[in-house]
Order: structure tokens, then C-alpha cells, then sequence
């Protein structure tokens, strides 16, 4: 492992192996709560769940306890995972709240296996939903993917933001355009869950560090049917749209190797969907 410019740590591939093991982890756990997010479930009955699935596979959680040691912050987090409902966007605390039809929830899940760290999320629709949010999740999921897509050695971190700007902006049309949330963004991960560089949504006004062999990153593209404009709540936690409209949330983390794109957390290490967009 090393540093590369501004902090950015460099993996070695067996450190990217065991991120793999994470990933998989994490990627799996996903698969049962997927399933299980059900009409008349709580979420706190799916971070039960998740905390038993990621126990029984020999690893632990990274959002349990996290920014227990920031002063500044609202305190540890109380879950496994984040579950964010309908017009909650991140950060959402599993707890008493039943999941009904036609819900939408968002479930970010994390994992350490020695030390190495993986990071996804997923958008689950709750029995039946309309068809503009079915239209939400599939862009939002296509932006994720377009990004990763887009990373290439020597490129640079704006190549991801902008692959999910992009399309995203493609897909709006003069009655509507999607809300690109600019006020959270994807993240460098390895020894720790949150790492520099960040990876914006959106286009900024630098380019961002060069992709390198040894980079790993989560992209993690939200967006909206309205305003993309959030607030937090008073839990500390859970940030929602300031218009009420709903918010769907996918992620992956992704390692440059030699070999190419390596989708950590991806059952498949992201070839099916990788292959689609060549």
C-alpha cells in the first residue's frame, strides 16, 4: 500500500484481493435484504438481518458505531446498515418504521474482512410502484454503472462525474429533469470506509486526482424526481429532499487493477453490466 497525491491510498493486489472478500460480503448481504424488503417489514427488522448476514459470513460492519469519535458529529451510527425510505435520500437509522407497498427504500450496506473494507447500495421497490419511479431507479442504477464505465488508467476522477452527470441530464426532457444530488458524493475506500479523493455526481471545477492502477472507489450516484436539494434531520443522520419527492441511491466499489475494472462488490465483479455498455 502507498500514497498517491493528496492522500489517496494505493492498493497492492493481494489488499484488493481481500477487498474483494468484503465486497462480496457486502454484496451478498444486499442480495438477502433485496428480498426481504417486503410490504409490513420494519427496518429494523432488515438491519437485524443484515447484522446476523454479514456476522455469519465472518465479518463486520463499518456503519455500526461510525462517527462515534467525531465531536462534531451527531454521535455513532446505530445500524448496520442505512435504510432510507421514499424521500429519505442517506443516512436513514433502521428502526420501527413498516415498510408498506409501493415504498421505495434505499439500504447501504458496509463490511471489513482484516481490515479492508467494501461499500454498496440499493434501491428496492416495496411490492408495486408507479412507473415514474420505476424510470427513477433505472436511471439512477444505469448513472452508477455509466460511471464506473468511465474510469479508465490515467483518466481522472471527473471522467466518473461526468459519465454520471450525463446521462442522467440525457434523460430528462423539457416537462422534467431528475434532481442530481450535489451535496453527497462517492468516496476513495481500502483501509478505511471513507477515504480521499472525493467523486462528485456532477461535473466540478477540477478534474479531480488520476485514476491509477491501485485506486479503489465507491461511486454512489442519488437522485431525484424534484429538487435535489436536501436536508438533515433532527437525528443528525438522516438527510432528506427539501421538496418532499423521492430519492433513489445505488453504489458500488470498484478497484483499478491490471486486468482492468474490478467490481468489488458486484457478485460478478461487475462484467455483465460492464459488457452492456461496451
Amino acid at each position: 500500500m502507498g500514497l498517491f497525491g493528496s492522500g489517496v491510498e494505493i492498493k497492492t493486489p493481494e489488499q484488493i484481493a481481500v477487498m474483494r472478500e468484503a465486497g462480496l460480503v457486502v454484496g451478498r448481504t444486499l442480495e438477502v435484504l433485496r428480498y426481504a424488503a417486503t410490504a409490513g417489514v420494519t427496518t429494523g427488522e432488515l438491519d437485524t438481518l443484515a447484522h446476523d448476514t454479514i456476522r455469519e459470513q465472518g465479518a463486520t460492519s463499518n456503519f455500526l458505531g461510525y462517527g462515534a469519535q467525531d465531536p462534531s458529529g451527531a454521535g455513532a451510527f446505530p445500524g448496520v446498515i442505512c435504510t432510507s425510505v421514499n424521500d429519505e435520500v442517506v443516512h436513514g437509522i433502521p428502526g420501527r418504521r413498516t415498510l408498506s407497498d409501493g415504498d421505495i427504500v434505499s439500504i447501504d450496506c458496509g463490511a471489513i474482512v482484516d481490515g479492508w473494507h467494501g461499500d454498496a447500495a440499493i434501491t428496492v421497490p416495496v411490492g408495486s410502484v408507479s412507473d415514474e419511479v420505476t424510470e427513477l431507479l433505472r436511471i439512477t442504477e444505469e448513472a452508477m454503472w455509466r460511471g464506473i464505465a468511465a474510469a479508465s488508467i490515467d483518466g481522472r476522477v471527473a471522467d466518473i462525474s461526468n459519465a454520471v452527470e450525463t446521462y442522467v441530464r440525457s434523460q430528462g426532457d423539457g416537462a422534467h429533469q431528475w434532481g442530481i444530488v450535489e451535496g453527497f458524493t462517492g468516496h476513495g475506500i481500502g483501509s478505511a470506509m471513507h477515504q480521499p479523493p472525493d467523486v462528485p455526481n456532477v461535473v466540478g471545477r477540477t478534474r479531480g486526482p488520476r485514476l491509477v492502477r491501485g485506486l479503489a472507489l465507491a461511486v454512489e450516484p442519488m437522485v431525484t424526481l424534484g429538487s435535489p436539494e436536501t436536508r438533515v434531520l433532527a437525528d443528525g443522520w438522516t438527510a432528506v429532499t427539501t421538496d418532499g419527492s423521492w430519492s433513489a441511491h445505488f453504489e458500488h466499489t470498484f478497484a483499478i487493477t491490471e486486468a482492468g475494472i474490478w467490481v468489488l462488490t458486484a457478485l460478478d465483479g461487475g462484467e455483465a453490466a460492464l459488457a452492456a455498455l461496451q
